[in-house]
């Protein structure tokens, strides 16, 4: 095809494709006012029986409609427009209602409905003209009513300053409940550890100790027996409290620091691991362990379900963050679920504002990103190393 037929058939395909936009625009301006009808209707008669669900319908409906307007948006503009949305209330009615208004996303919406349904439908019937003329008249610029359109939906639709703030909040309201759940569970896994384990042995040795006491004088053969199996008891008993311990803060870490036990991880586990870090030095000791902690949860998985031969850890350290990323070449499809290690992964991360990215298609490769911000606790750094 001539250079000149292909630049009027992109010509073409580009103004075919603004006129359906613009028309779509005016599907959602018509569906944004019937909304908004209904939504000063609903308001009207919120103290009457069927004025709250009639609300909550309109929010319904009208939050998969401003997902629309966002994905348009973000086409016609070239700029990200994220939802700012809290997290659904569950509930009755009145429940979802107070959510509606303690959530400003959703108020935004209200707003929106309004200014899409009346300024929003102008602008749709002007771009669809412009779309029109644009096809009949090659010299007629098109898109600007458009894109007028869509900036000002953007505006009351992307994330705020006020909206980013309360999205924050709940962030935080949701990581500390997560902390404080995870640290009554860690708290019942060690009164139960010690409960079941070290403490029943030290039971046994304590009547094992008496026994020996009583047949001291009649029967020594029979103490020798009993003592042997009181410190049988004590070095089983202490086994286990330094397992115990173990699982509150290796000994490692204090020991090797980060890289350190990362590194012992690698040589314990079953199968080929590549260590490779850089920059990271020193950190608070709670960070040093949670990402210890995230490691060994990972690789775990890895060895458990992954069906790898070789897994890789990397560690780095910039700008605030220290980044942890495990990978192997296993089968994949490893997904978060509740009561999944990589759900405990994650809130384990929450705890201290830090987050995880599973990347694993199905066939592999598995990759897991997280990021665990922190001050170093030495300007010093350690060079970088590779163990592998």
């Amino acid at each position: 095809m001539p250079e000149t037929g292909r630049v009027r058939g992109v010509g073409m395909r580009r103004r075919l494709a603004f006129l359906g936009l613009a028309v779509g625009q005016l599907g959602v301006a018509a569906c944004s006012l019937a909304l908004f009808v209904l939504a000063v209707v609903g308001l009207g008669l919120v103290l009457v029986a069927w004025g709250i669900p009639l609300v909550v319908a309109v929010a319904a409906l009208t939050r998969p409609l401003a997902q629309v307007q966002r994905r348009v948006s973000r086409y016609v503009l070239r700029q990200p427009v994220d939802s700012p949305y809290l997290r659904r209330t569950a509930g009755g009615p009145w429940s979802r209602l107070r959510g509606l208004v303690r959530d400003p996303a959703r108020r935004r919406d209200l707003t929106w409905l309004g200014l899409q349904g009346t300024a929003g439908l102008v602008l749709a019937i002007l771009a669809v003209l412009e779309g029109v003329l644009d096809l009949l008249l090659v010299f007629v610029p098109a898109g600007f009513a458009l894109r007028l359109d869509c900036w000002l939906s953007a505006a009351l639709l992307g994330v705020t300053e006020k909206s980013a703030l309360a999205l924050r909040v709940e962030e935080l309201a949701e990581s500390r409940a997560e902390t404080v759940d995870t640290q009554a569970a860690e708290l019942r896994r060690i009164e139960r550890d010690l409960h079941d384990g070290a403490q029943a042995r030290l039971v046994a040795l304590g009547m094992s100790l008496s026994l020996a006491e009583a047949q001291l004088a009649s029967d020594p053969e029979a103490v020798r027996s009993l003592l042997v199996e009181a410190r049988a008891s004590s070095l089983a008993a202490l086994a286990e409290l330094r397992d115990l311990v173990r699982g509150i803060h290796p000994p490692v870490l204090a020991d090797r620091g980060l890289v350190g036990a990362v590194q012992a991880l690698a040589l314990a586990a079953p199968l080929e691991v590549g260590v490779h870090t850089g920059g990271v030095g020193p950190l608070p000791a709670p960070v040093e362990a949670a990402a210890y902690f995230a490691i060994a949860e990972g690789l775990t998985n890895v060895i458990k379900h992954g069906s790898a031969r070789r897994a890789e850890i990397s560690l780095s350290y910039a700008a605030g963050e220290l980044r942890l990323e495990l990978g192997d070449d296993g089968v994949g499809g490893a997904v978060v679920t509740d009561g999944g290690g990589l759900r405990g992964i994650e809130r384990r991360l929450a705890a201290f504002d830090g987050r995880l990215a599973v990347d694993s298609p199905p066939g592999g490769p598995t990759r897991l990103h997280m990021v665990l911000p922190c001050a170093s606790s030495s300007p010093k750094t350690s060079p970088s190393s590779e163990t592998g």
